[in-house]
């Protein structure tokens, strides 16, 4: 029996605070555009008939009972109650909050005392850029701004994330900008920007990236859609030796690639997050492709979770069952030692992310 006692939730959102009705709770189980095929809902998933196996029963209701069945218990219960039983049932012990999302989420401070766990904030580096925007009359300001923001976040936070890799889908360049092609590209920025408007200056998204390397915090990258290898593989070369840590988030269909780049470079993590959870039957089968490439230690368990408290629920099950599963097979095959598969199992779960990020058993640093 592979065991895993703790889990640090190594990346994931609030959740909401508001109730839901069928059709909005549906529409945050589904990850692309556009509604459902004609005559089925986003519970015809493998995350949605997951959220209907593991999280019934933390409401008190049976397994696999139709959706209607579960959200009327939820909603008996009401949102702060079933939020309460969902998080403290999931068996996280550490949450780590990308804060970066509008709409009304709770943050690190609600979720440690929801979910009866540890908390911090991962700041995402487009938001602080387009906050400081919203206060900097010109070029110079801006930057010193930034600057100064970045150094103050790195104070308090755990990581930095960026989504360069989905607000520019073509790779970036891997090196720094020059400071003439920075201030260029702020003052073209904050000319034809209105006050609260995305960032996607590739210049500017690079810039950002390089800032966070120099702080010496965790630097955790969404791909997109894309290959991480592809976009991300020419700036791992070139962060090589800087020690900043680059954690790969959202490779899902590109596990392989992400788990090749984590096998290739000393400074680079993969996440398995969303790979498992949207995969949800098939997860060990992700899970055993991801551990055929990359080294034990360069993986960390996320639930990847945003919205829905049945997302880190699911996400934590389905890995604590893919991860007992693939290394309990290899146990009974005497491929492994039931004590080294317990140890990586560790790793995996918490270890890799108290190392990446500094954390100490109970969260802190």
């Amino acid at each position: 029996m592979i065991e895993t006692p703790s889990l640090v939730d190594q990346y994931c959102h609030g959740v909401l605070r508001t109730e839901l009705g069928l059709g909005t709770f549906e529409v945050h189980l589904g990850r692309g555009e556009g509604p459902p095929a004609p005559g089925t809902t986003f519970f015809d998933t493998q995350t949605g008939f997951a959220v209907r196996r593991w999280c019934p029963p933390l409401l008190g209701v049976e397994p696999h009972c139709p959706p209607a069945r579960y959200l009327a218990r939820r909603r008996e219960l009401g949102v702060l109650e079933s939020g309460r039983r969902l998080l403290r049932g999931s068996g996280i012990t550490t949450y780590l909050v990308d804060t970066g999302l509008p709409g009304d989420l709770t943050g690190p401070d609600e979720m440690a005392s929801t979910g009866d766990a540890d908390a911090r904030e991962i700041v995402r580096l487009e938001l602080l850029a387009e906050q400081v925007a919203d206060t900097s009359g010109t070029a110079d300001s801006f930057l010193a701004n930034l600057a100064e923001s970045v150094h103050a976040a790195a104070a308090g936070a755990v990581a930095f994330t960026s989504v360069a890799g989905v607000r520019h889908p073509l790779a970036l360049a891997a090196q720094p900008p020059g400071p003439g092609e920075v201030r260029g590209a702020v003052g073209r920025w904050l000319a034809g920007r209105q006050v609260g408007g995305a960032l996607t200056d590739p210049v500017l998204l690079r810039h950002l990236l390089w800032i966070a390397v120099a702080s010496g915090r965790p630097l955790q990258l969404h791909a997109g859609a894309g290959d991480p290898q592809t976009y991300f593989g020419d700036f791992a070369r070139a962060t090589a030796g800087l020690g900043t840590d680059l954690v790969l988030l959202h490779g899902y269909p590109y596990h392989r690639s992400a788990a090749h780049l984590a096998a290739v470079f000393p400074h680079v993590y993969a996440d398995l997050g969303p790979a498992l959870v949207r995969t949800g039957a098939r997860a060990a089968a992700v899970l055993a492709e991801i551990l055929e490439l990359a080294p034990f230690g360069k993986l960390l368990f996320s639930s990847g979770a945003h919205g829905l408290p049945e997302l880190h629920v699911v996400g934590a099950h389905l890995f604590r069952e893919a991860l007992g599963r693939v290394l309990g097979t290899w146990v009974a095959e005497g491929a492994w030692s039931l004590t080294d598969a317990q140890r990586v199992a560790g790793l995996i779960a918490a270890g890799n992310a108290r190392r990446v990020y500094g954390l100490s058993d109970g969260g802190e640093l």
